[in-house]
């Protein structure tokens, strides 16, 4: 089911003119309202009226997440506070949060992309929606229950935690969609199993699923142990929340992009650059509707291609690949370049091994190492040493071989490693500590 016909499916001329149209007026409108922008054209020797196609958009500085913490909390809003309805934040990991506000059209905007996202997975007024996203300053929760709300859809606002909760809910309450990380997805499935519970006797036929990269194997696994499709929603808080782009049923290839409301680009991490369609890079974006917070250009530091082919559902919006990893998460051992979902991806080829695993790096003398620990099913951790040991040198053989990095290998009980109810912690850096 298609949302907004109108415009999903539009030509990609009628789609371009569109685009140019709205950057010309959100460049002007930034030029003259948010002073950082201002001293960056400026700086850049550019103004508003250079932008005369959308080729001129290279001509524009990025934007990276640091301006956004130089200029905290509300240093990039181009309207007053007294139309501001909505303060969102991310988590801050380092150094201050980033904050993004909302208008009122901005926050009906969302709704409506992520109404969109729902109707690409097959969702209708009749389904009902369980949404274990976090609510609060995190986008993803009121993201996803607006749209639900948008689309008429029931929406249960169960939010993370009380994972015993969630899986009774599940139960009773007989959701047909479920909203949360894949790695939280693969935890309920487990949790649910130790209580007992067939999980695939559940009414889920549809996983929206995103938050963090992961791979097609551990679709596969979500997929096999709660029988239901399985399919990818991206955003991330800054360029608006979940609801940028989305997979949709019928093709399950790639994630269409909101054309009408964001510019995407695909540029050389290293050089800026950017690249032609369907090479891989840095994933940037403009966004050219949104009022209370609008940036130009950027970076994201998610990896990914875009793909101009015309999905077979009929949308016409660009396509992207799913993300394989962020430019400032790719490990570098020994000058080999590692995306954590690269070695997700042998690791699920491998029978035996669990979908939960742990990457740490550290440094020995001038030399980096990476041990994988992965956590074997029961099965397999009854076996004999001489198995286990077999096991251990296959994971290792096969990421040499297709990633061609050396890595230890440890294997761990079943239930081990820590799990995670938002986005899963892959990483472990050593070296920084």
């Amino acid at each position: 089911m298609i949302y907004n016909e109108e415009f999903e499916t539009l030509p990609r001329e009628a789609i371009e003119a569109l685009q140019l149209k709205r950057l010309q007026q959100v460049v002007s409108r930034v030029y003259h309202t948010v002073g950082f922008y201002r001293k960056a054209f400026d700086s850049a020797g550019v103004t508003p009226d250079d932008v005369q196609s959308l080729d001129d958009l290279k001509k524009l500085p990025f934007t990276v997440k640091q301006d956004l913490r130089d200029n905290y909390p509300f240093g990039l809003f181009s309207v007053p506070m007294s139309n501001i309805v909505r303060l969102h934040a991310s988590s801050g990991t380092t150094g201050k949060p980033t904050v993004v506000g909302y208008t009122k059209r901005d926050i009906d905007t969302w709704a409506t992309l992520m109404a969109r996202s729902f109707a690409a997975a097959g969702l209708t007024k009749n389904d009902v929606i369980h949404n274990s996203y976090g609510y609060g300053l995190f986008t993803g929760g009121l993201g996803a229950h607006y749209g639900a709300e948008k689309l008429g859809a029931s929406v249960i606002p169960m939010s993370g935690g009380s994972t015993k909760k969630q899986i009774l809910l599940l139960q009773d309450f007989g959701p047909t969609a479920i909203c949360c990380t894949p790695s939280y997805l693969l935890f309920l499935a487990e949790a649910g199993r130790e209580m007992g519970v067939d999980m695939k006797s559940l009414r889920l036929r549809v996983g929206i699923l995103g938050a963090e990269p992961w791979s097609d194997r551990m679709r596969d696994q979500i997929e096999k142990e709660l029988d239901i499709s399985a399919l990818n929603i991206y955003g991330l808080s800054e360029v608006m929340g979940p609801g940028v782009s989305m997979e949709c049923i019928e093709g399950r290839n790639g994630l269409h992009i909101y054309e009408d409301h964001f510019i995407a680009e695909i540029i050389d991490p290293k050089t800026g650059e950017v690249l032609p369609y369907g090479e891989t890079g840095e994933l940037v974006f403009t966004t050219i509707t949104k009022e209370a917070f609008p940036l130009i250009r950027y970076r994201t530091k998610d990896i990914t291609r875009l793909m101009p082919e015309v999905c077979k559902c009929g949308r016409t919006f660009m396509r992207m690949e799913r993300i394989s990893g962020r430019s400032d998460d790719m490990l570098i051992i020994r000058g080999v370049n590692v995306f954590p979902s690269q070695i997700e991806s042998v690791i699920m080829d491998i029978e035996g091994l669990e979908p939960h695993y742990q990457l740490i790096v550290d440094r020995e003398g001038s030399l980096d190492t990476l041990e994988i620990q992965v956590e074997v099913s029961e099965k397999v951790f009854s076996d004999e040493i001489r198995e286990l040991q077999n096991l251990e040198k296959r994971i290792k053989k096969d990421v040499k071989d297709y990633l061609g990095v050396t890595a230890k290998v440890k294997l761990v009980e079943p239930k081990k490693l820590q799990r995670f109810e938002g986005k899963a912690q892959r990483v472990v850096d050593k070296r920084n500590i």
